[in-house]
């Protein structure tokens, strides 16, 4: 009796086709094991077509795929009455054997492969790029559905305001169509960790009600050269699909950082496909980008052009009046009885984030003590262990505050009166809004050094001493007097000398020194109501120093 003796070509076929078997079974038969919020989103928005229970998991069958999801965490109520559900009774012993012999006929048909020198072992297997990256930057996107309102969100009233339009673009945009209008494309949000971007971003799509797109920044920073571009289309791609719709994008300045020599090619790649993505915008597409960042100074300058995000909106750490009602918002739900007014006072420099950590330890506090309601000596005993790890002007004493009110305000005296725009400064924070122009005049770029200079010069003069509060400040006017010296020729000769920027330092100083001596009784007003307020806007000074004049 003779064997069948399989021809090489025959030997061949049958490899790859038990191979391709595996892989199926393997890849295909595999669903992908996705979480609770995944499996929400495609209930929600009816993407799951049927269902199937099997040995502690539920598969789903959907028109993005096949999923799996933890069996335990869902409400199979729910599910059952919104798609048909079957009982997976195949034996996990029985799917082990299927892929054991698939195995191991595979190897038998590759060592008969190997034993008839069909392929050569000389040369190396490499593998594809092109699948890696395909397997990398395969990911589904799916837009979330916010419920949070602008009611939800307390303080940041100004915030709120500018965004206004935003919402109503969305929900009525015939009305500016017609009558020509284009919002801007982009709108970012700059302000400091903690005070509640994110949240904001939410709350605009609640609004008015649109799909929302999250994204971090730093999800499009990849290994895979092409891949954080790819991910950049995928998302717009999306968004203007479901528009009207936001996208939000976290962190922006890890993806739109300013490009130099130390950026490599991916960086710049996903950086030139975002702003492509912008520029792709149809005017009065219905998608609006967001954006937020706390380091507007790393970001490429090519974003903040006229068509992208061409809106910038401060978001502050949350002045007395905004701390009051975060607080009694996060207490509304909490038997207390304490004094809002006080746990304000003594929260200056607190982010919406740290207030919300600040009232939950003193919750758990009044607990661990036994009490039934949470007291201000919850707070107190609570405040030392919140700030751990915050900047030092976050827990500010009397005299500190002092201290910073009269560097504050002699600074948001000088922007008023030599005419440097702002929107207000605040006890904690800088200027809410500082533009920065193509063209400057020495005598411009002088008067801005001079405001940097002015809380120095009022510290002088009010406690004849200078505090660490001025490092920022002084660094910004060495920057500045360093360009008018070595890149504009400002100085007292045409060539660079280090003498030329200390004249210009020290004559700013002294002239704002003077200014201020002469402008006391306003400065003193300025003060108390920096203390009393902890903010200064640009028609609240113009009003005071209309009483005083």
């Amino acid at each position: 009796m003779q064997f069948f003796k399989p021809t090489k070509l025959q030997t061949v076929i049958v490899l790859f086709t038990i191979l391709a078997a595996l892989t199926v079974y393997m890849f295909v038969k595999s669903p992908k094991a996705v979480d609770l919020h995944f499996y929400n989103n495609l209930l929600t928005h009816k993407h799951i077509k049927n269902a199937k229970i099997s040995n502690g998991e539920i598969i789903l069958y959907t028109n993005k795929g096949v999923f799996s999801v933890a069996k335990d965490g869902v409400n199979i109520s729910e599910l059952m009455s919104s798609v048909p559900i079957s009982v997976d009774k195949e034996s996990g012993i029985g799917k082990f054997a299927i892929l054991f012999l698939l195995l191991a006929a595979a190897v038998f048909c590759f060592v008969y492969y190997i034993k008839n020198k069909l392929i050569s072992l000389s040369q190396p297997f490499i593998p594809s790029k092109n699948n890696a990256l395909e397997n990398e930057t395969a990911n589904i996107i799916v837009p979330s559905v916010s419920k949070l309102k602008f009611s939800d969100v307390a303080g940041i009233q100004s915030v709120k305001e500018e965004l206004g339009e935003i919402v109503d673009f969305l929900k009525n945009p015939s009305i500016y169509q017609n009558m020509g209008v284009k919002l801007p494309r982009g709108v970012l949000l700059v302000g400091p960790p903690g005070v509640g971007k994110t949240m904001i971003a939410k709350a605009v799509a609640g609004e008015a009600n649109v799909p929302f797109f999250y994204q971090s920044g730093a999800s499009f920073v990849q290994i895979y050269v092409g891949m954080g571009a790819k991910r950049v289309r995928e998302l717009f791609s999306t968004a203007k699909k479901n528009a009207p719709s936001i996208v939000f994008i976290d962190e922006i300045d890890a993806a739109g950082k300013a490009r130099g020599g130390f950026r490599n090619d991916e960086r710049e790649a996903t950086l030139n496909q975002l702003l492509a993505e912008m520029d792709g915008f149809e005017d009065n597409s219905g998608v609006i980008v967001i954006a937020a960042t706390n380091r507007l100074e790393m970001i490429d300058e090519a974003l903040l052009r006229s068509g992208r995000f061409d809106r910038r909106i401060f978001v502050s750490l949350p002045d007395l009046h905004d701390r009051e009602k975060i607080i009694t918002a996060y207490l509304a739900d909490k038997n207390h009885n304490v004094q809002i007014n006080e746990i304000a006072k003594m929260s200056v420099g607190f982010s919406g984030a740290a207030l919300s950590a600040l009232v939950n330890e003193a919750a758990i506090n009044a607990l661990r003590r036994g009490g039934k309601r949470v007291e201000t000596e919850d707070f107190l005993a609570v405040r030392d262990k919140v700030l751990l790890g915050k900047k030092r002007l976050a827990s500010y004493s009397e005299k500190e505050k002092n201290i910073q009110a009269v560097y504050q305000a002699a600074k948001a005296l000088c922007a008023y009166w030599f005419d440097i725009d702002f929107d207000k400064i605040s006890l904690v924070g800088n200027f809410a809004k500082e533009l920065d122009r193509e063209i400057e005049s020495k005598s411009e770029i002088i008067t801005k050094i001079k405001v940097a200079l002015a809380g120095i010069a009022a510290s002088k003069i009010y406690f004849n001493e200078t505090y660490s509060n001025s490092s920022e400040d002084l660094a910004k006017a060495r920057q500045m007097a360093n360009e008018m010296v070595e890149k504009y020729a400002m100085g007292e000769r045409m060539l660079p000398a280090a003498q030329d920027m200390e004249n210009i330092l020290s004559n700013a100083l002294k002239e704002t020194e003077l200014f201020l001596e002469g402008m006391k009784k306003p400065l003193d007003l300025l003060i108390s109501t920096l203390l009393e307020e902890e903010n200064l806007t640009k028609e609240k000074i113009k009003k005071i120093l209309g009483e005083v004049f």
